[in-house]
C-alpha cells in the first residue's frame, strides 16, 4: 500500500511552509482581536452616549438634582459589581458627552467613526481639553490616523498641533506637483516644539543637534508620522570637499529625503542658497531613481516670514522654514480648562 505522507513531510520536522502558513494565522487572529476590541469600544461608548443623554433629558424635564446623580451611581454599582465606569464623576462625563455630541446616536458616521473608535479616556481628554467640535473631531481623526495613546494625544494638544501643522513658510506649491506639494506642506508645523530638550535657550546647534539625537523618539513624534531617521551629520563629499548635513530623515509617505538645517538665530536669506546646494548633493548622492525630489527644512530660532517668503521665491528647490521653541508654555485658553487628565485618571481610579 503506498505511503500516504506527504513529500514535503515527514516524522520527525515540520512542513517547509510551515513558518509563512503561521504568520498568516497570526495576522488573521491579531486582526480578529483588534476588530472585536474596536466592537468592543463602540458599544461602551454608546452605551455612555446613551446613559448620559438619559440623564441630560431628565434634568431638563425631571429637574434632577445632583442627589439624584450620586443614587443613581449606587444603585448601578450594586446591579453590575463587576462592571467599572459608573462612579458619579464618570455619569456627569457621560452628560457632558452626550451634551458635546447632540447627534452622535442619529447614524452620524462623521461623529461615530470619530469619537465612537477611540476610548473613552481619550474622549475625557477631547472633552476637558478642547472647546469646540470641530477641534474634537480634529484630534479624534489624528489618533485614529496615528494611532495615539492618550498621553500623546494630551500633548499633542497642549503644544497646538491643530494651530500648528502645515503652517511654515514653502514653495512647495511651486516646486512639487500635486498631490505631493499638499502632502508635503501639511506634513510641515510651525513653531516646532522641542520642550523635551534639557538645553538652555543659548545653545548652540550641535548642542541641539546632539540633544534631538538623544531623544530621537519625542524629536520623530513632534516631526509627525511617516518620518524615518537615517542620521546625524550625515558626510557628503563634493569634487573633494566635506559637508555635512545637520539631519537627515527618509518620509515614508512623500517617499524623500528630508534634509534638516538648524540655525540658533535669526533666518537669513543665504541660508537657503546652503540648502539648496545640499538638497543637490543628496539628490546626485543617495537619491534614488524610485525616490521623489528630496525636501530641506530650515529649522530657525527665529524668522521674519516676509523675509523667508521672498528667499523662497524663486527658489527651485522644494524648501520650508519654521521656528523652534525649546520651551513651551501652555497655551493661554487651555491653562484654566478643568479637571485636568490627571484628575480625571484619580477620579476614574476610584470607581
Amino acid at each position: 500500500m503506498p505511503s500516504m505522507i506527504h513529500p514535503n513531510m515527514n516524522s520527525n520536522k515540520l512542513p517547509v511552509n510551515y513558518p509563512h502558513w503561521l504568520a498568516g494565522l497570526k495576522k488573521q487572529i491579531a486582526s480578529a482581536q483588534q476588530r472585536a476590541a474596536l466592537a468592543v469600544n463602540q458599544e461602551l461608548i454608546r452605551l455612555y452616549w446613551q446613559l448620559g443623554f438619559d440623564i441630560l433629558q431628565r434634568q431638563a424635564e425631571q429637574g434632577w438634582g445632583s442627589k439624584v446623580i450620586e443614587q443613581l451611581s449606587r444603585d448601578l454599582k450594586q446591579a453590575f459589581p463587576d462592571l467599572k465606569g459608573l462612579s458619579r464623576s464618570n455619569l456627569l462625563y457621560m452628560r457632558a458627552f452626550a451634551e458635546a455630541w447632540p447627534d452622535f446616536n442619529d447614524n452620524d458616521a462623521i461623529v461615530q467613526q470619530a469619537v465612537g473608535q477611540i476610548p473613552w479616556g481619550h474622549n475625557l481628554v477631547l472633552l476637558t481639553k478642547l472647546k469646540t467640535p470641530e477641534q474634537r473631531l480634529w484630534y479624534a481623526r489624528k489618533t485614529i490616523a496615528h494611532g495615539w495613546s492618550r498621553n500623546v494625544l494630551v500633548h499633542q494638544i497642549e503644544s497646538a498641533l491643530m494651530q500648528r501643522e502645515g503652517q511654515a513658510v514653502s514653495n512647495f506649491s511651486r516646486n512639487l506637483p500635486d498631490p505631493q506639494s499638499e502632502l508635503a506642506q501639511a506634513t510641515l508645523k510651525d513653531p516646532y516644539i522641542f520642550d523635551f530638550l534639557s538645553i538652555g535657550a543659548e545653545a548652540r546647534e550641535r548642542d541641539i543637534e546632539q540633544a534631538l539625537k538623544q531623544h530621537i523618539t519625542q524629536f520623530l513624534l513632534e516631526l509627525g508620522a511617516g518620518f524615518a531617521y537615517v542620521g546625524r551629520q550625515v558626510e557628503l563629499n563634493v569634487g573633494g570637499d566635506v559637508f555635512y548635513l545637520d539631519l537627515l530623515f527618509y518620509h515614508l509617505k512623500l517617499r524623500c529625503y528630508v534634509v534638516v538645517e538648524l540655525k540658533t538665530g535669526d533666518f537669513k536669506p543665504e541660508h537657503t542658497g546652503q540648502l539648496s546646494f545640499y538638497l543637490s548633493a543628496v539628490d546626485a548622492q543617495i537619491k534614488s531613481g524610485q525616490d521623489a525630489p528630496s525636501i530641506g527644512l530650515l529649522l530657525c530660532k527665529t524668522r521674519n516670514k516676509l523675509v523667508a517668503e521672498y528667499a523662497l521665491r524663486d527658489n527651485n528647490k522644494p524648501i520650508g522654514v519654521a521656528e523652534y521653541q525649546l520651551a513651551q508654555a501652555l497655551p493661554a485658553d487651555l491653562e484654566n480648562q478643568l479637571p485636568s487628565i490627571e484628575q480625571i485618571e484619580r477620579e476614574l481610579e476610584g470607581d
